[in-house]
């Protein structure tokens, strides 16, 4: 069995998702949860890019000891020494530094000739691999750039020094029979090959990230990257749950495998899911809701008889249960303690006090608390643990015939109250218009999103919101029984970040 090494780009490439603005808290609990899946290699942003993907990353470099953190660079050396600040204390430090190769992209984007791709290549190769003891260099473009002029770059940037060379389809344009066949070509025309590991990086523009990945494993390549759930630039990237299944699935075939813990799988996508707001399509492979549902009787009938008459895949393989322990009011501080714990959260005992008392709040409500409603509840605390604006109370005024109304009460920092009142088309505008009032200056709402958590009348509303806030784009989630003030939760959670974000820029030195 060949070793597959899995590359998660979930927090870089998978950031770059419209709309996905995660902060630092959130970014911290994916890495954990990555960690615990067990990904070999992590990406976890591009330092030199802003001083908050710079902070990031560091922290995580230091906080992960079972996988290899990286950086994305590009061919410059400020972007290398930035990487090596950040990731120098990591247990594993390693380099991910890229240059495009194809014609297009040298003609239009670098205005370089081939032979300056080269020499760029090279000298910034050589001179990330005096700091980093393993530096990987990307091909952008790879799927696209002439066969024989990419297995000239590939030979120098090896004897430069990389350890890792990374084919991406960039922009999702490959075949697999194409895409395949380039790391065949590479094993055959590159004389240096057999003293680097292969990758794929594969964009889903044509739905076919996944299959060109395995057609890369096919061709020769011993690691594959992409994101939790296919999250990314554009449609996406590879989803790394669906390579890593089909690999244990079809172990026959393939003759490889991946270290991932798989039963890690579903939680890994819902935190995601829930992180980034993008919500998973119930007909998604491997992790969608009806992934195991069967519908059909024929199919019903013999799921009953024989189960994989028609489920290739077990639900308990990938982490999908039925059982799920219920927590209710009159469960104490030690079941509810555990029950985290098992949930593979990690809490300080100040923030386990305060998320205490909201979970005997909302029990009293709503009777009965899942795993989903408790991962929600953390996520929620984490989400709001730094605020600059806290909601104090609220009124919505609202009729078959009249105009709906909002009133609000706002707390800024420890002694400034704030009280405004507005009206609106309906009770969610009412209340924006509110808001707005109290926080001064304009606001633009740019996508307004509720889902359940779990089902019943008794469900909890979580609210997704993102908008413009003093000319940054931001976005912001909230968690409530009632969903208007969940609704009012999202918007001060959003608007939050900003105010946070921006002290916490002003703090750090240039």
């Amino acid at each position: 069995m060949r070793k597959i090494n899995i590359f998660d780009t979930t927090l870089r490439d998978g950031e770059q998702s419209a709309g996905v603005n995660l902060n630092f808290s959130e970014k911290i609990e994916i890495a954990y949860q990555l960690e615990r899946l067990g990904v070999d290699i992590m990406e976890a942003g591009f330092p030199a890019a802003s001083k908050g993907d710079f902070n990031s990353v560091q922290e995580i470099a230091r906080r992960i000891k079972n996988s290899s953190v990286t950086g994305l660079a590009r061919a410059v050396k400020g972007d290398i020494d930035a990487a090596w600040d950040a990731l120098k204390d990591g247990a594993q430090p390693r380099l991910h530094t890229f240059i495009a190769t194809s014609p297009i992209h040298r003609e239009y984007k670098l205005k370089m000739t081939k032979e300056q791709v080269v020499e760029r290549a090279v000298a910034m190769v050589k001179y990330a691999s005096e700091r980093f003891p393993i530096v990987q260099w990307s091909a952008e473009d790879a799927s696209r750039t002439e066969l024989d002029y990419l297995a000239e770059i590939v030979e120098a940037v090896i004897q430069a020094g990389a350890k890792v060379i990374n084919i991406p389809d960039t922009v999702g344009y490959a075949t697999p029979i194409e895409y395949g066949n380039i790391f065949r070509y590479l094993c055959e025309h590159v004389p240096s090959i057999d003293k680097v590991s292969l990758s794929s990086h594969c964009h889903d523009d044509l739905g076919m990230a996944t299959a060109n990945s395995l057609a890369a494993i096919e061709g020769g390549a011993t690691q594959v990257e992409g994101t939790i759930n296919g999250i990314g630039e554009r449609a996406g990237n590879a989803a790394l749950e669906e390579v890593a299944v089909a690999l244990r699935i079809r172990q026959d075939y393939y003759q490889a495998q991946t270290r991932l813990t798989l039963n890690e799988i579903k939680r890994t996508s819902d935190l995601v899911s829930r992180l980034t707001a993008m919500t998973v399509p119930p007909n998604k492979a491997v992790i969608g809701a009806n992934a195991y549902a069967h519908e059909s009787g024929i199919h019903q009938d013999g799921v009953l008889k024989e189960k994989t008459t028609y489920e290739i895949i077990s639900p308990e393989l990938v982490g999908v249960s039925s059982n799920s322990l219920v927590l209710g009011k009159h469960s104490g501080r030690h079941a509810f303690k555990e029950r985290l714990q098992e949930l593979n959260f990690q809490v300080s005992e100040e923030e386990m006090n305060r998320l205490f008392v909201q979970f005997k709040e909302l029990a009293d409500k709503k009777k009965q608390m899942t795993d989903e409603d408790l991962v929600a509840l953390v996520l929620e605390e984490k989400a709001t643990a730094s605020i600059a604006y806290d909601l104090v109370s609220m009124q919505i005024s609202h009729g078959t015939n009249q105009i709906p109304t909002a009133t609000v009460t706002l707390k800024k920092g420890e002694e400034e109250t704030i009280q405004e009142a507005a009206t609106g088309a309906g009770s969610v505008e009412a209340l924006y218009n509110t808001l707005e009032r109290c926080l001064g200056g304009e606001i633009e709402l740019e996508d307004y999103r509720i889902q359940s958590v779990g089902g019943g009348m008794d469900a909890l509303a979580q609210v997704y919101v993102k908008m413009n806030y003093q000319g940054v784009e931001t976005s912001g989630r909230g968690l409530d029984q009632d969903v208007l003030e969940a609704s009012a939760k999202a918007y001060l959670n959003a608007v939050n970040r900003v105010i946070i974000m921006k002290e916490l820029e002003e703090k750090v030195p240039n």
